[in-house]
């Protein structure tokens, strides 16, 4: 008998808490991977097929999304669909946001719309799926129904969604088994015997545990950390297994006959594709370890993983432990609830053009922090490496010559010396901003300023508290940077660069040191040192906007990432790194 074949769809979890697709381009390169044999295999970088997921990585063993540039962390999921439907067919729905780009609807509602349209239906109501829309096929319009805003929408037509192919191993068809559960008894009292068309069934001893097609007593079961705890539930009825061939190491996804997909409910069908998806993975079952009577049991994972499933798709009762859970962002906040941070006049600061020292030569800043050198010491200039009491070992444009006695000077707060030369030619490869650093000791002479893209920082109080800080609530700060052209103080002038990742959103807790730490951040903010356009440390992607060493917690109930709290020494670090920047206390005190 001929089996089913389905479409397959990966999807992450936004933080509105929808699961969003990625595009058949990506779910084709994640399957690619699923099926490869290559033992280093467990992880995707989703940036080989789509370079504006570049700083994307999808853990298979964990089934997260790992974003490298700022740590944030989203679980992901494998969806069967229908082949006859939109995804299957290679039809993308797609609405026309704010910016004049077109995003695809979530799978549910894109196939809702997809058969709607092909019932030749002239419009759609996305009530029932949650959403107070309404489709329009002739003027192929999304209208909100409250506030009655029209978008434009397109049917792109696009690759098909990878079609999964089955296989006939013992673990796919135990799997398979918790269909039968959920379906019911219409089809042959239990539903087992619809294996048996297979010519792979099982035998299974009374109050016997089955682990891999090895016969365990319950007396075993908790030493491979599997509680079995008595259940009211009747045991399936026996079966008998007698493997055609031997099972593959990587299941190439497995999947039920066509007539017992019929009779699936959508969310039955999600929990096939889930222990599918884990039991894809050849690297190990991604399952958290299986807890026992006594405690947490130290089985490896992937046997663990494996007998859940197996124990799962034999009705028998599993108990698993959960791993702590990812918390990127705070519960949702009603606009009532949030409130100005005390203190702070404002809630919003933005920047716009680059801050030039203006009316002053290069050799004239210079100058108003060195003091003259008559005799110099017979150390190197460490700038250019050449003796100090020789003539600087730089040559490039923008430096006339100079008298002996002005060609060494010293830095009046630190005392270290350098030839004027390099130290005006220094001057000249940064931002030209009035400002100087020493390049020994990083004393800063001056306010200095940074290359940081204009942009917007919001902030303001939300009425939760941060882990670790339990008597005050939380200060949200949001960073927005759009992409654009690099300036004449970025690396590549005119060329364009990319801001990944916005808005960005941080987090302090509402005490006297952060808002301490706030009142320092909103300086750096308006001198340009919170971000800069490099090339990112985790992607490798060039021009494109980066950290500047100003390190922010952007996990907000958790610490997962490292990016989160607790962290006791957190607001301390940030004062230091700002104080590196030339950021001090007494900064603070005087925008007060």
């Amino acid at each position: 008998m001929l089996l089913a074949s389905v479409v397959v769809v990966w999807e992450w979890l936004n933080e509105h808490g929808r699961w969003r697709p990625y595009s058949p381009a990506v779910s084709h390169q994640i399957e690619a991977a699923i099926r490869s044999s290559d033992p280093r295999g467990g992880s995707v970088v989703l940036g080989q097929v789509d370079s504006r997921l570049s700083p994307y990585i999808i853990d298979l063993q964990s089934m997260h999304q790992f974003r490298q540039d700022t740590g944030t962390i989203r679980p992901v999921r494998r969806s069967f669909y229908d082949p006859a439907s939109a995804p299957g067919q290679g039809w993308q729905w797609e609405w026309e946001n704010d910016a004049g780009t077109w995003t695809a609807y979530d799978m549910e509602v894109a196939i809702a719309i997809e058969n709607a349209h092909n019932r030749q239906q002239p419009c759609l109501d996305l009530t029932p799926l949650g959403f107070c829309y309404l489709i329009d096929y002739q003027t192929m319009t999304q209208v909100n129904r409250q506030s009655q805003t029209f978008r434009r929408l397109q049917r792109r037509a696009d690759m098909s969604y990878p079609l999964v192919s089955p296989c006939s191993c013992q673990q796919c068809m135990l799997v398979f088994s918790v269909k039968t559960n959920t379906a019911g008894a219409g089809v042959g009292g239990a539903g087992i015997p619809t294996l048996g068309r297979r010519s792979l069934t099982i035998q299974r001893p009374k109050n016997s545990v089955l682990v891999s097609s090895k016969l365990l007593s319950p007396s075993k079961s908790a030493t491979l950390g599997v509680t079995t705890p008595p259940s009211p539930v009747p045991s399936p009825s026996p079966m008998v297994m007698k493997p055609q061939r031997t099972p593959s190491s990587v299941c190439h996804a497995p999947l039920p006959q066509r007539s017992s997909l019929a009779g699936l409910s959508r969310p039955a069908l999600q929990r096939i594709a889930m222990a599918q998806s884990r039991a894809l993975i050849a690297s190990g079952v991604p399952t958290v370890p299986v807890k026992n009577l006594n405690g947490s049991s130290p089985v490896h994972p992937a046997l663990a993983g494996i007998t859940g499933i197996l124990m799962s798709a034999a009705a028998l009762p599993v108990c698993l432990t959960r791993p702590p859970k990812l918390v990127l962002h705070p519960p949702p906040v009603s606009k009532s609830d949030v409130k100005p941070v005390p203190g702070f006049g404002h809630c919003c600061k933005k920047t716009t053009k680059k801050q030039a020292c203006k009316g002053k030569t290069p050799e004239e800043v210079v100058k108003k922090y060195l003091q003259k050198v008559k005799s110099p010491p017979e150390e190197d200039c460490t700038i250019c490496m050449e003796p100090l009491g020789g003539p600087s070992g730089y040559k490039g444009p923008g430096v006339g010559p100079m008298s002996r006695a002005e060609s060494v000077g010293r830095l009046a707060q630190c005392g270290h010396q350098y030839h004027f030369q390099c130290l005006v030619a220094m001057y000249n490869n940064g931002n030209k901003d009035g400002s100087l650093q020493c390049p020994t000791c990083k004393t800063i002479y001056g306010v200095k300023t940074g290359n940081q893209p204009a942009g917007k920082m919001e902030y303001h109080v939300i009425p939760h508290s941060l882990p670790g800080h339990p008597d005050c609530k939380t200060i949200r700060i949001i960073y927005n940077i759009p992409p654009g052209l690099q300036g004449p103080e970025h690396p590549n002038p005119g060329k364009p660069f990319t801001a990944r990742g916005f808005p960005r959103h941080c987090y302090l807790p509402d005490s006297e040191k952060g808002r301490k730490v706030l009142r320092l951040l909103l300086i750096a903010w308006d001198r340009r040192l919170i971000f800069s356009v490099g090339t990112s440390s985790t992607t490798g992607e060039s021009d494109t906007v980066i950290w500047n060493e100003v390190h922010h917690k952007t996990e907000f109930g958790s610490n997962l990432t490292g990016h989160g709290f607790p962290d006791p020494g957190h607001l301390d670090n940030v004062l230091e790194e700002l104080r590196a920047q030339g950021i001090t206390e007494e900064d603070g005190l005087m925008e007060k």
